[in-house]
């Protein structure tokens, strides 16, 4: 076993007894779900970073960027940063007033328990995709810095990542996300600096190909438009993102940490990317595009700085990956379990809750396996029934009483079979607008045809 595979077990072991010290501030559902609404602003705000800045970006993004160029790479981080800004800005404030624990809980207010439970039904697999995209990565990363085969190396990564969220909550994945902002910081300015300065890497990004432009002219408006409103919009009803703006302790800071995060996400963010469009002068051609990044910290660094690399990319998926299993596990416990036994005590609710984790996480295990791309896994993750869930997330923030439940279905069906039929059945060119368009047509027709109904919250 090399010095870097033991650096990498020896950071896992320490922030899994990290988690294990920090969940024994859990005392029931509201702390290991929104960590007792308690959070500060430097928590805050590396919580959302760290959470979204994941596997996507550091290995996704970059090996995006070498293969495609900067044209690949407009989902991440432009989208996704974007998309965080707007959360702070226009939902974060609204969204922390209405007392709710998930996006669930406010459908359950609005449109009523059925809606509740048709919406956790469509989040939870974005949930899991999101999580197998990170379990995908950690076993790239293990499986680039060792003798490992990739499919051993996932199922190592499951294994931990399991037992690493299972174990903590909330306030676990606060805690440890302040620790591993900023490991993932450090990791990614490190590999940045030599090769940008030290390595003449400044020279080569004045002779980037024309294929490196963000924008293209041969590319339509609404392509481009429908690359940038796929991780926008999946960003604004990712039960991840609400969960960390519902965990800190005012409406006032959840809009300026989310904010900040958004910001501090795209400037860090732009580094992997930079580094996947020059990597070709450092690596030259590879078969495994997603390790371009592993392969050029080998190259570039010596020994202990690439371990503090691979440790920063580790930080950047466990990070990750428990919001994404965490949530999986609140949408199926909080809003379809535990409704069905409201007097469990908050003991059998936290078992409920860390038992669906467990299984959540072997399905994302299952689907790590089953998938070829990080980055696709993510993308497809922020697309599935996304559309029908803004629609009915915006009413029922900020539109008029018209509608009720009949007119939620009726989105959150349409939406879904539309983005199912239009990107996997019919190949069509922009199946995320079309079932955008859909959603709200659907609402918007059978609202006129219902009567509204306001269901009490739930206590």
């Amino acid at each position: 076993m090399n010095f870097v595979l033991l650096f990498i077990f020896g950071y896992i072991g320490l922030q899994l007894v990290f988690a294990w010290w920090a969940s024994r501030r859990v005392h029931d559902e509201a702390d290991y779900l929104i960590a007792g609404r308690q959070l500060g602003p430097w928590m805050a705000t590396f919580t959302v970073f760290a959470t979204w800045f994941g596997a996507e970006t550091c290995i996704g993004a970059a090996g995006e960027a070498y293969a495609n160029g900067l044209s690949g790479v407009r989902a991440d981080p432009f989208g996704y940063a974007i998309g965080i800004v707007i959360v702070g800005l226009i939902f974060a404030v609204p969204l922390w007033r209405r007392g709710i624990i998930t996006l669930a809980d406010l459908f359950r207010q609005r449109y009523g328990a059925g809606v509740e439970r048709a919406a956790a039904l469509i989040m939870i697999p974005t949930s899991l995709m999101w999580a197998a995209a990170q379990i995908r990565a950690f076993g790239q990363v293990l499986a680039a810095s060792s003798e490992l085969s990739v499919v051993v190396a996932i199922t190592c990564a499951a294994a931990v990542v399991i037992i690493y969220t299972a174990s903590g909550g909330m306030w676990a994945d606060a805690m440890t996300d302040l620790v591993q902002g900023g490991v993932l910081i450090a990791g990614i300015l490190i590999v940045f600096g030599l090769v940008m300065v030290a390595d003449g890497g400044v020279a080569h990004i004045t002779a980037w190909p024309a294929r490196s432009g963000l924008f293209d002219a041969d590319v339509s408006w609404l392509r481009t438009l429908e690359t940038f409103a796929v991780p926008i919009c999946g960003t604004i009803v990712a039960q991840e993102l609400v969960a960390r703006v519902l965990a800190i302790r005012s409406p006032e800071l959840a809009r300026r940490a989310t904010v900040s995060a958004g910001v501090l996400y795209l400037l860090v963010g732009l580094m992997p990317v930079t580094l996947g469009l020059i990597a070709v002068n450092y690596v030259g051609p590879l078969d495994e595009q997603e390790q371009v990044l592993m392969h050029l910290a080998q190259t570039q660094l010596p020994t202990l700085l690439y371990a503090i690399f691979v440790g920063a990319l580790v930080s950047a998926i466990l990070s990750t990956v428990d919001s994404a299993l965490l949530v999986a596990g609140s949408l199926a416990a909080h809003n379809l379990v535990l409704p069905l036994r409201p007097n469990l005590s908050e003991a059998a609710k936290l078992r409920a809750n860390r038992i669906a984790v467990i299984a959540f996480g072997m399905t994302a295990y299952a689907l790590a396996l089953a998938s070829d791309n990080v980055y696709e896994l993510v993308v497809e993750a922020s697309s599935f029934g996304s559309a029908g869930v803004l629609v009915i997330l915006l009413f029922a923030l900020w539109g008029p009483r018209i509608g009720a439940a009949g007119a939620a279905y009726a989105a959150l069906a349409t939406g879904l079979v539309t983005y199912v039929g239009a990107a996997h059945i019919g190949a069509a060119d922009y199946p995320y607008l079309t079932s955008l368009a859909a959603a709200l047509t659907a609402y918007l027709v059978a609202s006129t045809m219902s009567r509204p109904v306001v269901q009490p919250a739930r206590s």
